[in-house]
């Protein structure tokens, strides 16, 4: 018998092999390495977690809300490294998301195989 997680475990030691893995550590060592950088985007995610945690709590996101975030994410603009960071993070979600498509074609296969 198949045991599911072995192959999980499998493909969680793969994915760190791969390059879009090393770019993106590589990528997020150099925002770190900009002080100012850094603490920018520390900002940008506590912004985005207390603006989730609003929205978790039934609580109206506000026009102020919205504004101070624009604020912050136009700031990361000013940061390469930053820009360099996303640009990776937007290729691994590129992976992840075609990984996941791969996972779920079982689950898939059965609601579309009656149509």
């Amino acid at each position: 018998m198949i045991n599911i997680y072995d192959s999980a475990n499998q493909l969680e030691e793969d994915l760190r092999k791969t390059p879009e893995v090393a770019d993106l550590k590589l990528a997020f060592e150099a925002v770190k390495a900009n002080d100012l950088a850094f603490k920018l985007f520390d900002k940008v995610q506590n912004k985005q977690f207390e603006l989730q945690q609003k929205q978790m709590a039934g609580q109206e996101i506000t026009d102020e809300d919205v504004e101070a975030m624009r604020q912050l994410t136009d700031q990361l603009q000013n940061y390469t490294e930053i820009q360099n960071l996303m640009e990776k993070e937007q290729k691994m979600n590129s992976m992840m998301e075609e990984l996941n498509k791969i996972i779920s074609k079982p689950i898939a296969e059965i609601y579309q195989g009656d149509k």
